[in-house]
């Protein structure tokens, strides 16, 4: 049964565990959207429009889920997928690319309304699904520690006021780690803000057009590394921290987004990961069925940056990259050992889950796939050759 929506149980932490995940999301990825633009085409003003589009779809979409199953469910775009696009599009006219974006939307869609996607991932163990998730942070929490080279006070002042929070003031530990990071920062002269005053960028409406070639050459594994890389890692995320909301109709409303809004620039509304388990530690709040807040903040985060488009990316972008890798690798922690923990509870799945956490973190890309879905794809194999029925002599039937 879903608690009761109440205003009451907002609380700061969830605040700032939303805008740490936006912030997280922004800072490691806005670029390579400017660079998928880009190599579209796009001018400077329709850059703007579309991460303008994108960050309003991602807002109301994570407010609009979150809120209606009570469940941390924050979206994102497809970073796998722009990364895909920044090397594909190159070339391709701006109305071919929209045509692209609509086709590889409407297979998302199709997979929701037909329930196969759904089908797919509730064969997967979920030592496996956490497993996967705890080999994805894992590269945040190593950069969390390895930012003490570069910069040795920014990070030891930050990591020293999250154990000293976490003793003494454990809902609040991400928030002063926050306060100190930028104070540290500003401090050291290494907070540098634009000049470039907060602009809207209105997105431009642009008629599609469809050519057989760049559907199946860019739309298809478009759809396959969105799928794969971005919206099964964020199912499995959303399992792992033991939430069953209905990967169907998560699948028709993120995809019908993405439909809606690719003529204007919006070219995928996913499942988020990463930056979703930011909003489902202990420190958002004590009760797990109380944490979707930090989704619904990170909403109205992701629409305030919508509402300023491409300038937002250079606030964002103004922090040292050491606050932004200590800041993330803290806030997950909690995550991280809560994964660890779920993928080697049981002896029966702990190898599969162990072989899933070591493709994952590995970081392997293989047919343009990135290492969550091989991560897996491994796990799997793993698990079904593990549970194959033994002859009496031992060997497997």
């Amino acid at each position: 049964m879903r608690p009761a929506f109440s205003l009451r149980h907002l609380t700061f932490p969830a605040v700032v565990a939303g805008f740490v995940a936006v912030l997280v999301g922004y800072t490691s990825s806005a670029a390579i959207i400017f660079q998928a633009a880009g190599a579209a085409g796009a001018t400077a003003a329709q850059t703007g429009g579309w991460l303008s589009m994108l960050g309003l779809a991602m807002g109301v979409t994570s407010i609009g889920l979150s809120i209606y199953y009570r469940a941390p469910v924050l979206t994102a775009w497809s970073t796998p997928g722009a990364a895909l696009l920044v090397t594909s599009l190159p070339g391709i006219p701006m109305p071919e690319t929209i045509g692209v974006f609509i086709f590889a939307s409407g297979l998302i869609f199709l997979c929701g309304v037909t329930g196969l996607f759904a089908r797919l991932m509730n064969h997967i163990p979920q030592a496996i699904s956490a497993a996967m998730l705890a080999g994805i942070l894992l590269r945040f929490g190593l950069d969390a520690f390895a930012s003490l080279q570069p910069d040795f006070t920014l990070t030891a002042s930050m990591c020293l006021a999250y154990l000293l929070a976490r003793r003494f003031l454990p809902r609040y530990a991400i928030v002063l780690t926050l306060l100190v990071g930028l104070a540290v920062a500003a401090i050291k002269g290494e907070i540098h803000l634009s000049q470039q005053p907060l602009t809207f960028a209105v997105p431009a409406f642009i008629a599609p057009h469809f050519s057989w070639s760049s559907l199946l050459g860019i739309g298809v594994p478009f759809f396959i590394v969105t799928m794969a890389s971005q919206n099964a890692p964020g199912i499995a995320t959303l399992k792992a921290a033991g939430y069953p909301v209905p990967v169907s109709p998560l699948m028709s409303w993120t995809g019908l987004a993405s439909l809606l809004l690719s003529p204007f620039g919006g070219f995928s509304v996913c499942i988020a990961a990463i930056t979703a388990a930011i909003c489902m530690g202990p420190d958002v709040h004590p009760d797990p069925q109380r944490r979707y807040w930090g989704a619904v903040c990170a909403g109205f985060f992701y629409l305030l940056a919508g509402l300023f488009g491409g300038a937002i990316g250079q606030l964002f972008s103004a922090l040292p990259p050491a606050l932004i890798h200590t800041l993330a690798g803290l806030a997950l922690l909690g995550t991280i050992a809560g994964s660890l923990q779920r993928a080697l509870a049981e002896d029966k799945q702990r190898d599969a889950a162990v072989i899933t956490f070591l493709i994952t973190a590995s970081g392997l890309s293989l047919l343009g796939i990135g290492a969550a879905f091989w991560g897996l794809v491994g796990g799997i194999v793993a698990h079904l050759v593990f549970c194959l029925p033994r002859r009496q002599d031992g060997l497997p039937i």
